[in-house]
């Protein structure tokens, strides 16, 4: 009987994954005639009841934009929150949050390895933010992509960094936050681009826009892009938090064995495909309500992200960028393998399939 039931459940997730598959090739994703997708990159939006909102920057600056689908964003009215005003340099990848009915937007800005995270905050999404507060995160070094988030009862800061000064590699790290805007203890690294699909491209190489979500055996992950931004190689990657596991402790993180979301098959994890009409789909966002990471889908059912990416046909550029709008499913029994490190080599649990 479990050998019936472990098959059943696979042809259900198969059967969920072939719908969502024809659902993304009819409705979204940047093969299709007529949309007018937003030419930018770095995606970070959340549904708060019937409405989407979504961050993004613009040269020195940050504008929310509201609509009633993640589609709609490309043409809702940007409204600008917060300006560069004290010169601070450029403005990266500003994530939205909510925490306690109020929302937080985190950016990095800075010039070279000047690049820190800020804050800012207020109570409605699109007006009201005061001036940015710098986080004091644990060892002042660059940091970029960082978001917020809440697991089993405590507040999390996940971010890319450097382990130094100079621009070696873009780790993952984690850090306790005692409050939306107040990290406390040390960082600690929790992934390094050190696997063979991850170091395609080099000079630095690459792990960023870490993005985190639960599945439905409550376990976290968190979901990341690898390899250069400026390279079609750019893809998706997911580290699993075994279960009961120590968000602190890197060998409680196990790593997708390759790409889960990419336009290379060869980098691309075993039973995953390449993407079809997308070049370098990567920095994505889960689309979850009030960003809360429990809000995932269960099992079978699927559920929207966006990401950036480049239509296929297209020289790949950072100016060629554009949000695109596709879904995602949790896809069982999934065993995540390394070698010859402290703790069991594999673990096996659920992953994510990811669609355009």
């Amino acid at each position: 009987m479990g050998i019936l039931r472990r098959r059943a459940r696979g042809l259900a997730l198969a059967a969920a994954a072939l719908l969502a598959a024809v659902f993304s090739v009819l409705s979204t994703g940047p093969a299709q005639a007529g949309e007018t997708p937003l030419r930018a990159a770095d995606p970070s939006v959340l549904r708060v009841g019937g409405t989407y909102v979504g961050v993004q920057s613009t040269g020195g600056g940050i504008v929310v934009r509201q609509a009633s689908s993640p589609d709609g964003l490309a043409t809702a009215t940007a409204r600008q929150v917060w300006s560069d005003t004290a010169g601070r340099g450029e403005v990266w990848a500003p994530e939205i949050v909510t925490d306690g009915g109020r929302y937080y937007i985190y950016f990095s800005s800075g010039t070279g390895a000047a690049h820190r995270m800020y804050v800012i905050s207020s109570a409605s999404p699109d007006s009201g933010y005061g001036a940015e507060t710098r986080l004091a995160l644990p060892d002042d070094k660059w940091a970029i992509d960082g978001t917020m988030f809440t697991f089993n009862g405590q507040r999390w800061f996940v971010w890319s960094g450097w382990a130094g000064d100079t621009n070696v590699e873009q780790n993952l790290y984690i850090a306790r936050m005692s409050s939306p805007t107040t990290p406390t203890g040390a960082r600690y690294v929790i992934s390094q681009p050190r696997e063979s699909w991850e170091r395609v491209v080099g000079d630095p190489y690459i792990n960023e826009g870490p993005e985190a979500i639960m599945d439905p055996n409550g376990q976290l992950h968190i979901v990341y892009s690898a390899n250069g931004s400026w390279s079609e190689q750019y893809c998706l990657g997911d580290l699993r938090l075994r279960a009961g596991g120590d968000p602190t402790y890197v060998w409680d993180w196990y790593k997708s064995n390759g790409c889960l979301f990419g336009s290379n098959q060869a980098t691309m994890m075993p039973g995953w495909d390449a993407t079809l009409y997308a070049d370098g789909p990567g920095h994505h966002t889960f689309v979850l309500l009030d960003g809360d990471i429990a809000t995932s889908p269960p099992a079978g059912p699927t559920f929207p992200f966006m990401y950036h990416a480049v239509a296929k046909g297209t020289p790949y550029s950072w100016e060629n960028r554009h949000w695109y709008t596709g879904t995602f499913c949790w896809w069982g029994d999934t065993t995540y393998s390394r070698a010859n490190v402290p703790g069991p080599n594999t673990d096996t649990g659920w992953s994510l399939k990811f669609f355009e």
